[in-house]
């Protein structure tokens, strides 16, 4: 885990890819991890989570460091105020090199699974992104994505719905090897003071498939 940027109210970090975004009764999590690193400044402060990524998603995350700070950022999901940017690499081209994809999505919980579906029934939610293809090699894309919603695994199947699986995702489709999702840019505005907030990063460019693209 590396730290972004720290203050009294909130604390931006880098998630690792294999480690939760929220809490869990084992294993190693986010929560833990800052609230060990909180501790060890001496700091009376503890990890609230006001968005997730997928265990296998690494990127950058903010967390709050009180109940009031965790309520105002919340509120700021909620509005779709707070944008989520992600750098992708899909086993396949978009014929549109950039684009909306609007999908009705089915979570089933108990296969830890998200379907897209035709029909509006209980359980069903809407889901948008929209891309832009920013690189191409030997039949794989790289695309920049902004989500307008924040599915359970929305950007996997909504791109392997598409016969465009993600690099690296099994679940849904796509090779063996690391996932290739990242969230590379957070923007938001600070709870307490209101200040306009940027924080990006770049997943390992040594790795593969990202060493194929100029990122």
């Amino acid at each position: 885990m590396k730290i972004l940027h720290e203050d009294k109210h909130i604390a931006v970090c880098l998630k690792p890819a294999g480690v939760i975004s929220q809490s869990t009764n084992g294993g190693t999590d986010m929560i833990s991890l800052l609230n060990e690193h909180f501790e060890q400044n001496g700091e009376n402060a503890t990890a609230y989570p006001v968005h997730r990524l997928d265990r296998e998603t690494a990127g950058v995350m903010v967390y709050a460091k009180s109940s009031k700070a965790a309520a105002a950022l919340s509120k700021q999901v909620e509005q779709n105020a707070l944008k989520k940017h992600y750098y992708a690499v899909a086993q396949g081209v978009p014929t549109e090199k950039s684009g909306v994809l609007k999908d009705l999505l089915f979570r089933d919980k108990q296969k830890n699974k998200t379907f897209v579906v035709k029909r509006e029934r209980k359980g069903v939610r809407e889901a948008s992104l929209e891309y832009n293809v920013i690189g191409e090699c030997n039949g794989k894309c790289l695309l920049d994505i902004l989500l307008h919603t924040g599915r359970t695994h929305q950007i996997r199947v909504q791109f392997a719905s598409r016969k465009m699986p993600l690099y690296g995702d099994g679940k849904y489709g796509g090779s063996s090897g690391k996932l290739a999702l990242f969230a590379h840019t957070l923007e938001f505005s600070h709870p307490v003071t209101a200040e306009k907030l940027v924080f990006t990063a770049k997943p390992d460019t040594a790795e593969y498939p990202w060493n194929e693209f100029d990122i």
